[in-house]
């Protein structure tokens, strides 16, 4: 990789001032989530690293699912995503087309030593659900689900805690267990959107067990056994949220208040999905406004 700056147009004219890790900022989070992302709760100093991490892991996401590019395009970018990841990693400057990514992630590298494993799972669970995808391929039974929800999820929860300096073994079980939770919780929020796009992540033993017709899955079809797959799956998120929740009490000032609002989120989603019957498999239940007062009451008495 060259990374000399270009010659100047006209002799003796001065160089356009390159971005640096120490100086480049991560883009704010626009994306819609079901849980605040370094909002004005977070701890003012970290929330340009934890907007930086979550602009790498937003981003690795969008180059997996987002767009027209067939699989083949989805995997080599999302290794050259990897290749990037390592070269700043090694204080190298990352290729143009993600700088705006990970020159910031490349500054939170340096100044909170992110542990490198964790940021290479979240692309192996990507370059997974790619694969996947593309052969029309699910998800056998809850354990290879809570493997992907390993890397795919549960890294971005240790991230955090890195950052708050929280690292014995309860807490990474119970962040692990919210994280694993927010995680199906989308799944299940998003039936009516990934399945019509190949995206499988109702366990096949699941559906055996409730009698759910593949076809009827497919096709979107609200059955009494498809209602009560969902219903199971949401109860199982809802006991893997309530496991992780005392985690709230771990956290420092505000940043125990921000989980408290990203756990609340997520079992708000639970009782939308709930509340459906089967019904997000044509209808993708969202929060509104007064969602997030009904949230910010629960989080009070948390």
């Amino acid at each position: 990789m060259n990374d000399r700056p270009s010659p100047s147009p006209h002799p003796g004219a001065a160089s356009a001032p390159q971005p640096t890790a120490t100086d480049a900022v991560a883009p704010p989070v626009t994306h819609y989530e079901n849980f605040p992302v370094a909002s004005l709760l977070c701890p003012p100093h970290l929330r340009q690293p934890i907007a930086a991490i979550y602009g790498f892991a937003r981003t690795a996401d969008d180059i997996a699912d987002e767009g027209d590019a067939l699989p083949a395009a989805r995997l080599a970018d999302l290794a050259a995503y990897l290749a990037d990841l390592r070269a700043i990693a090694q204080g190298q400057a990352p290729s143009p087309r993600w700088a705006s990514v990970f020159l910031p992630l490349q500054g939170v590298l340096r100044s909170h030593q992110l542990p490198m494993p964790l940021l290479e799972d979240l692309l192996s669970a990507f370059a997974q659900d790619v694969e996947k995808t593309r052969d029309g391929e699910g998800y056998a039974d809850r354990d290879e689900l809570l493997d992907y929800c390993r890397r795919s999820a549960n890294p971005v929860g240790r991230l955090l805690l890195h950052l708050y300096g929280v690292h014995d073994a309860q807490a990474l079980r119970q962040s692990d267990a919210i994280c694993t939770a927010l995680q199906l919780i989308n799944f299940w929020q998003d039936l009516s959107v990934d399945i019509p796009r190949g995206r499988h992540y109702l366990p096949r033993a699941d559906c055996a067990t409730y009698g759910a017709c593949q076809s009827e899955l497919l096709a979107l079809q609200s059955t009494r056994e498809n209602a009560r797959l969902i219903a199971d799956c949401a109860h199982w998120a809802r006991t893997m949220m309530q496991s992780g929740a005392p985690l709230v009490h771990r956290l420092p000032g505000r940043a125990g208040w921000e989980l408290r609002l990203v756990v609340q989120g997520g079992l708000r989603i639970l009782d939308k999905v709930d509340a459906l019957k089967g019904g997000s498999l044509h209808t993708r239940p969202k929060l509104r406004g007064w969602d997030w007062c009904v949230m910010l009451g629960r989080a009070l008495l948390m």
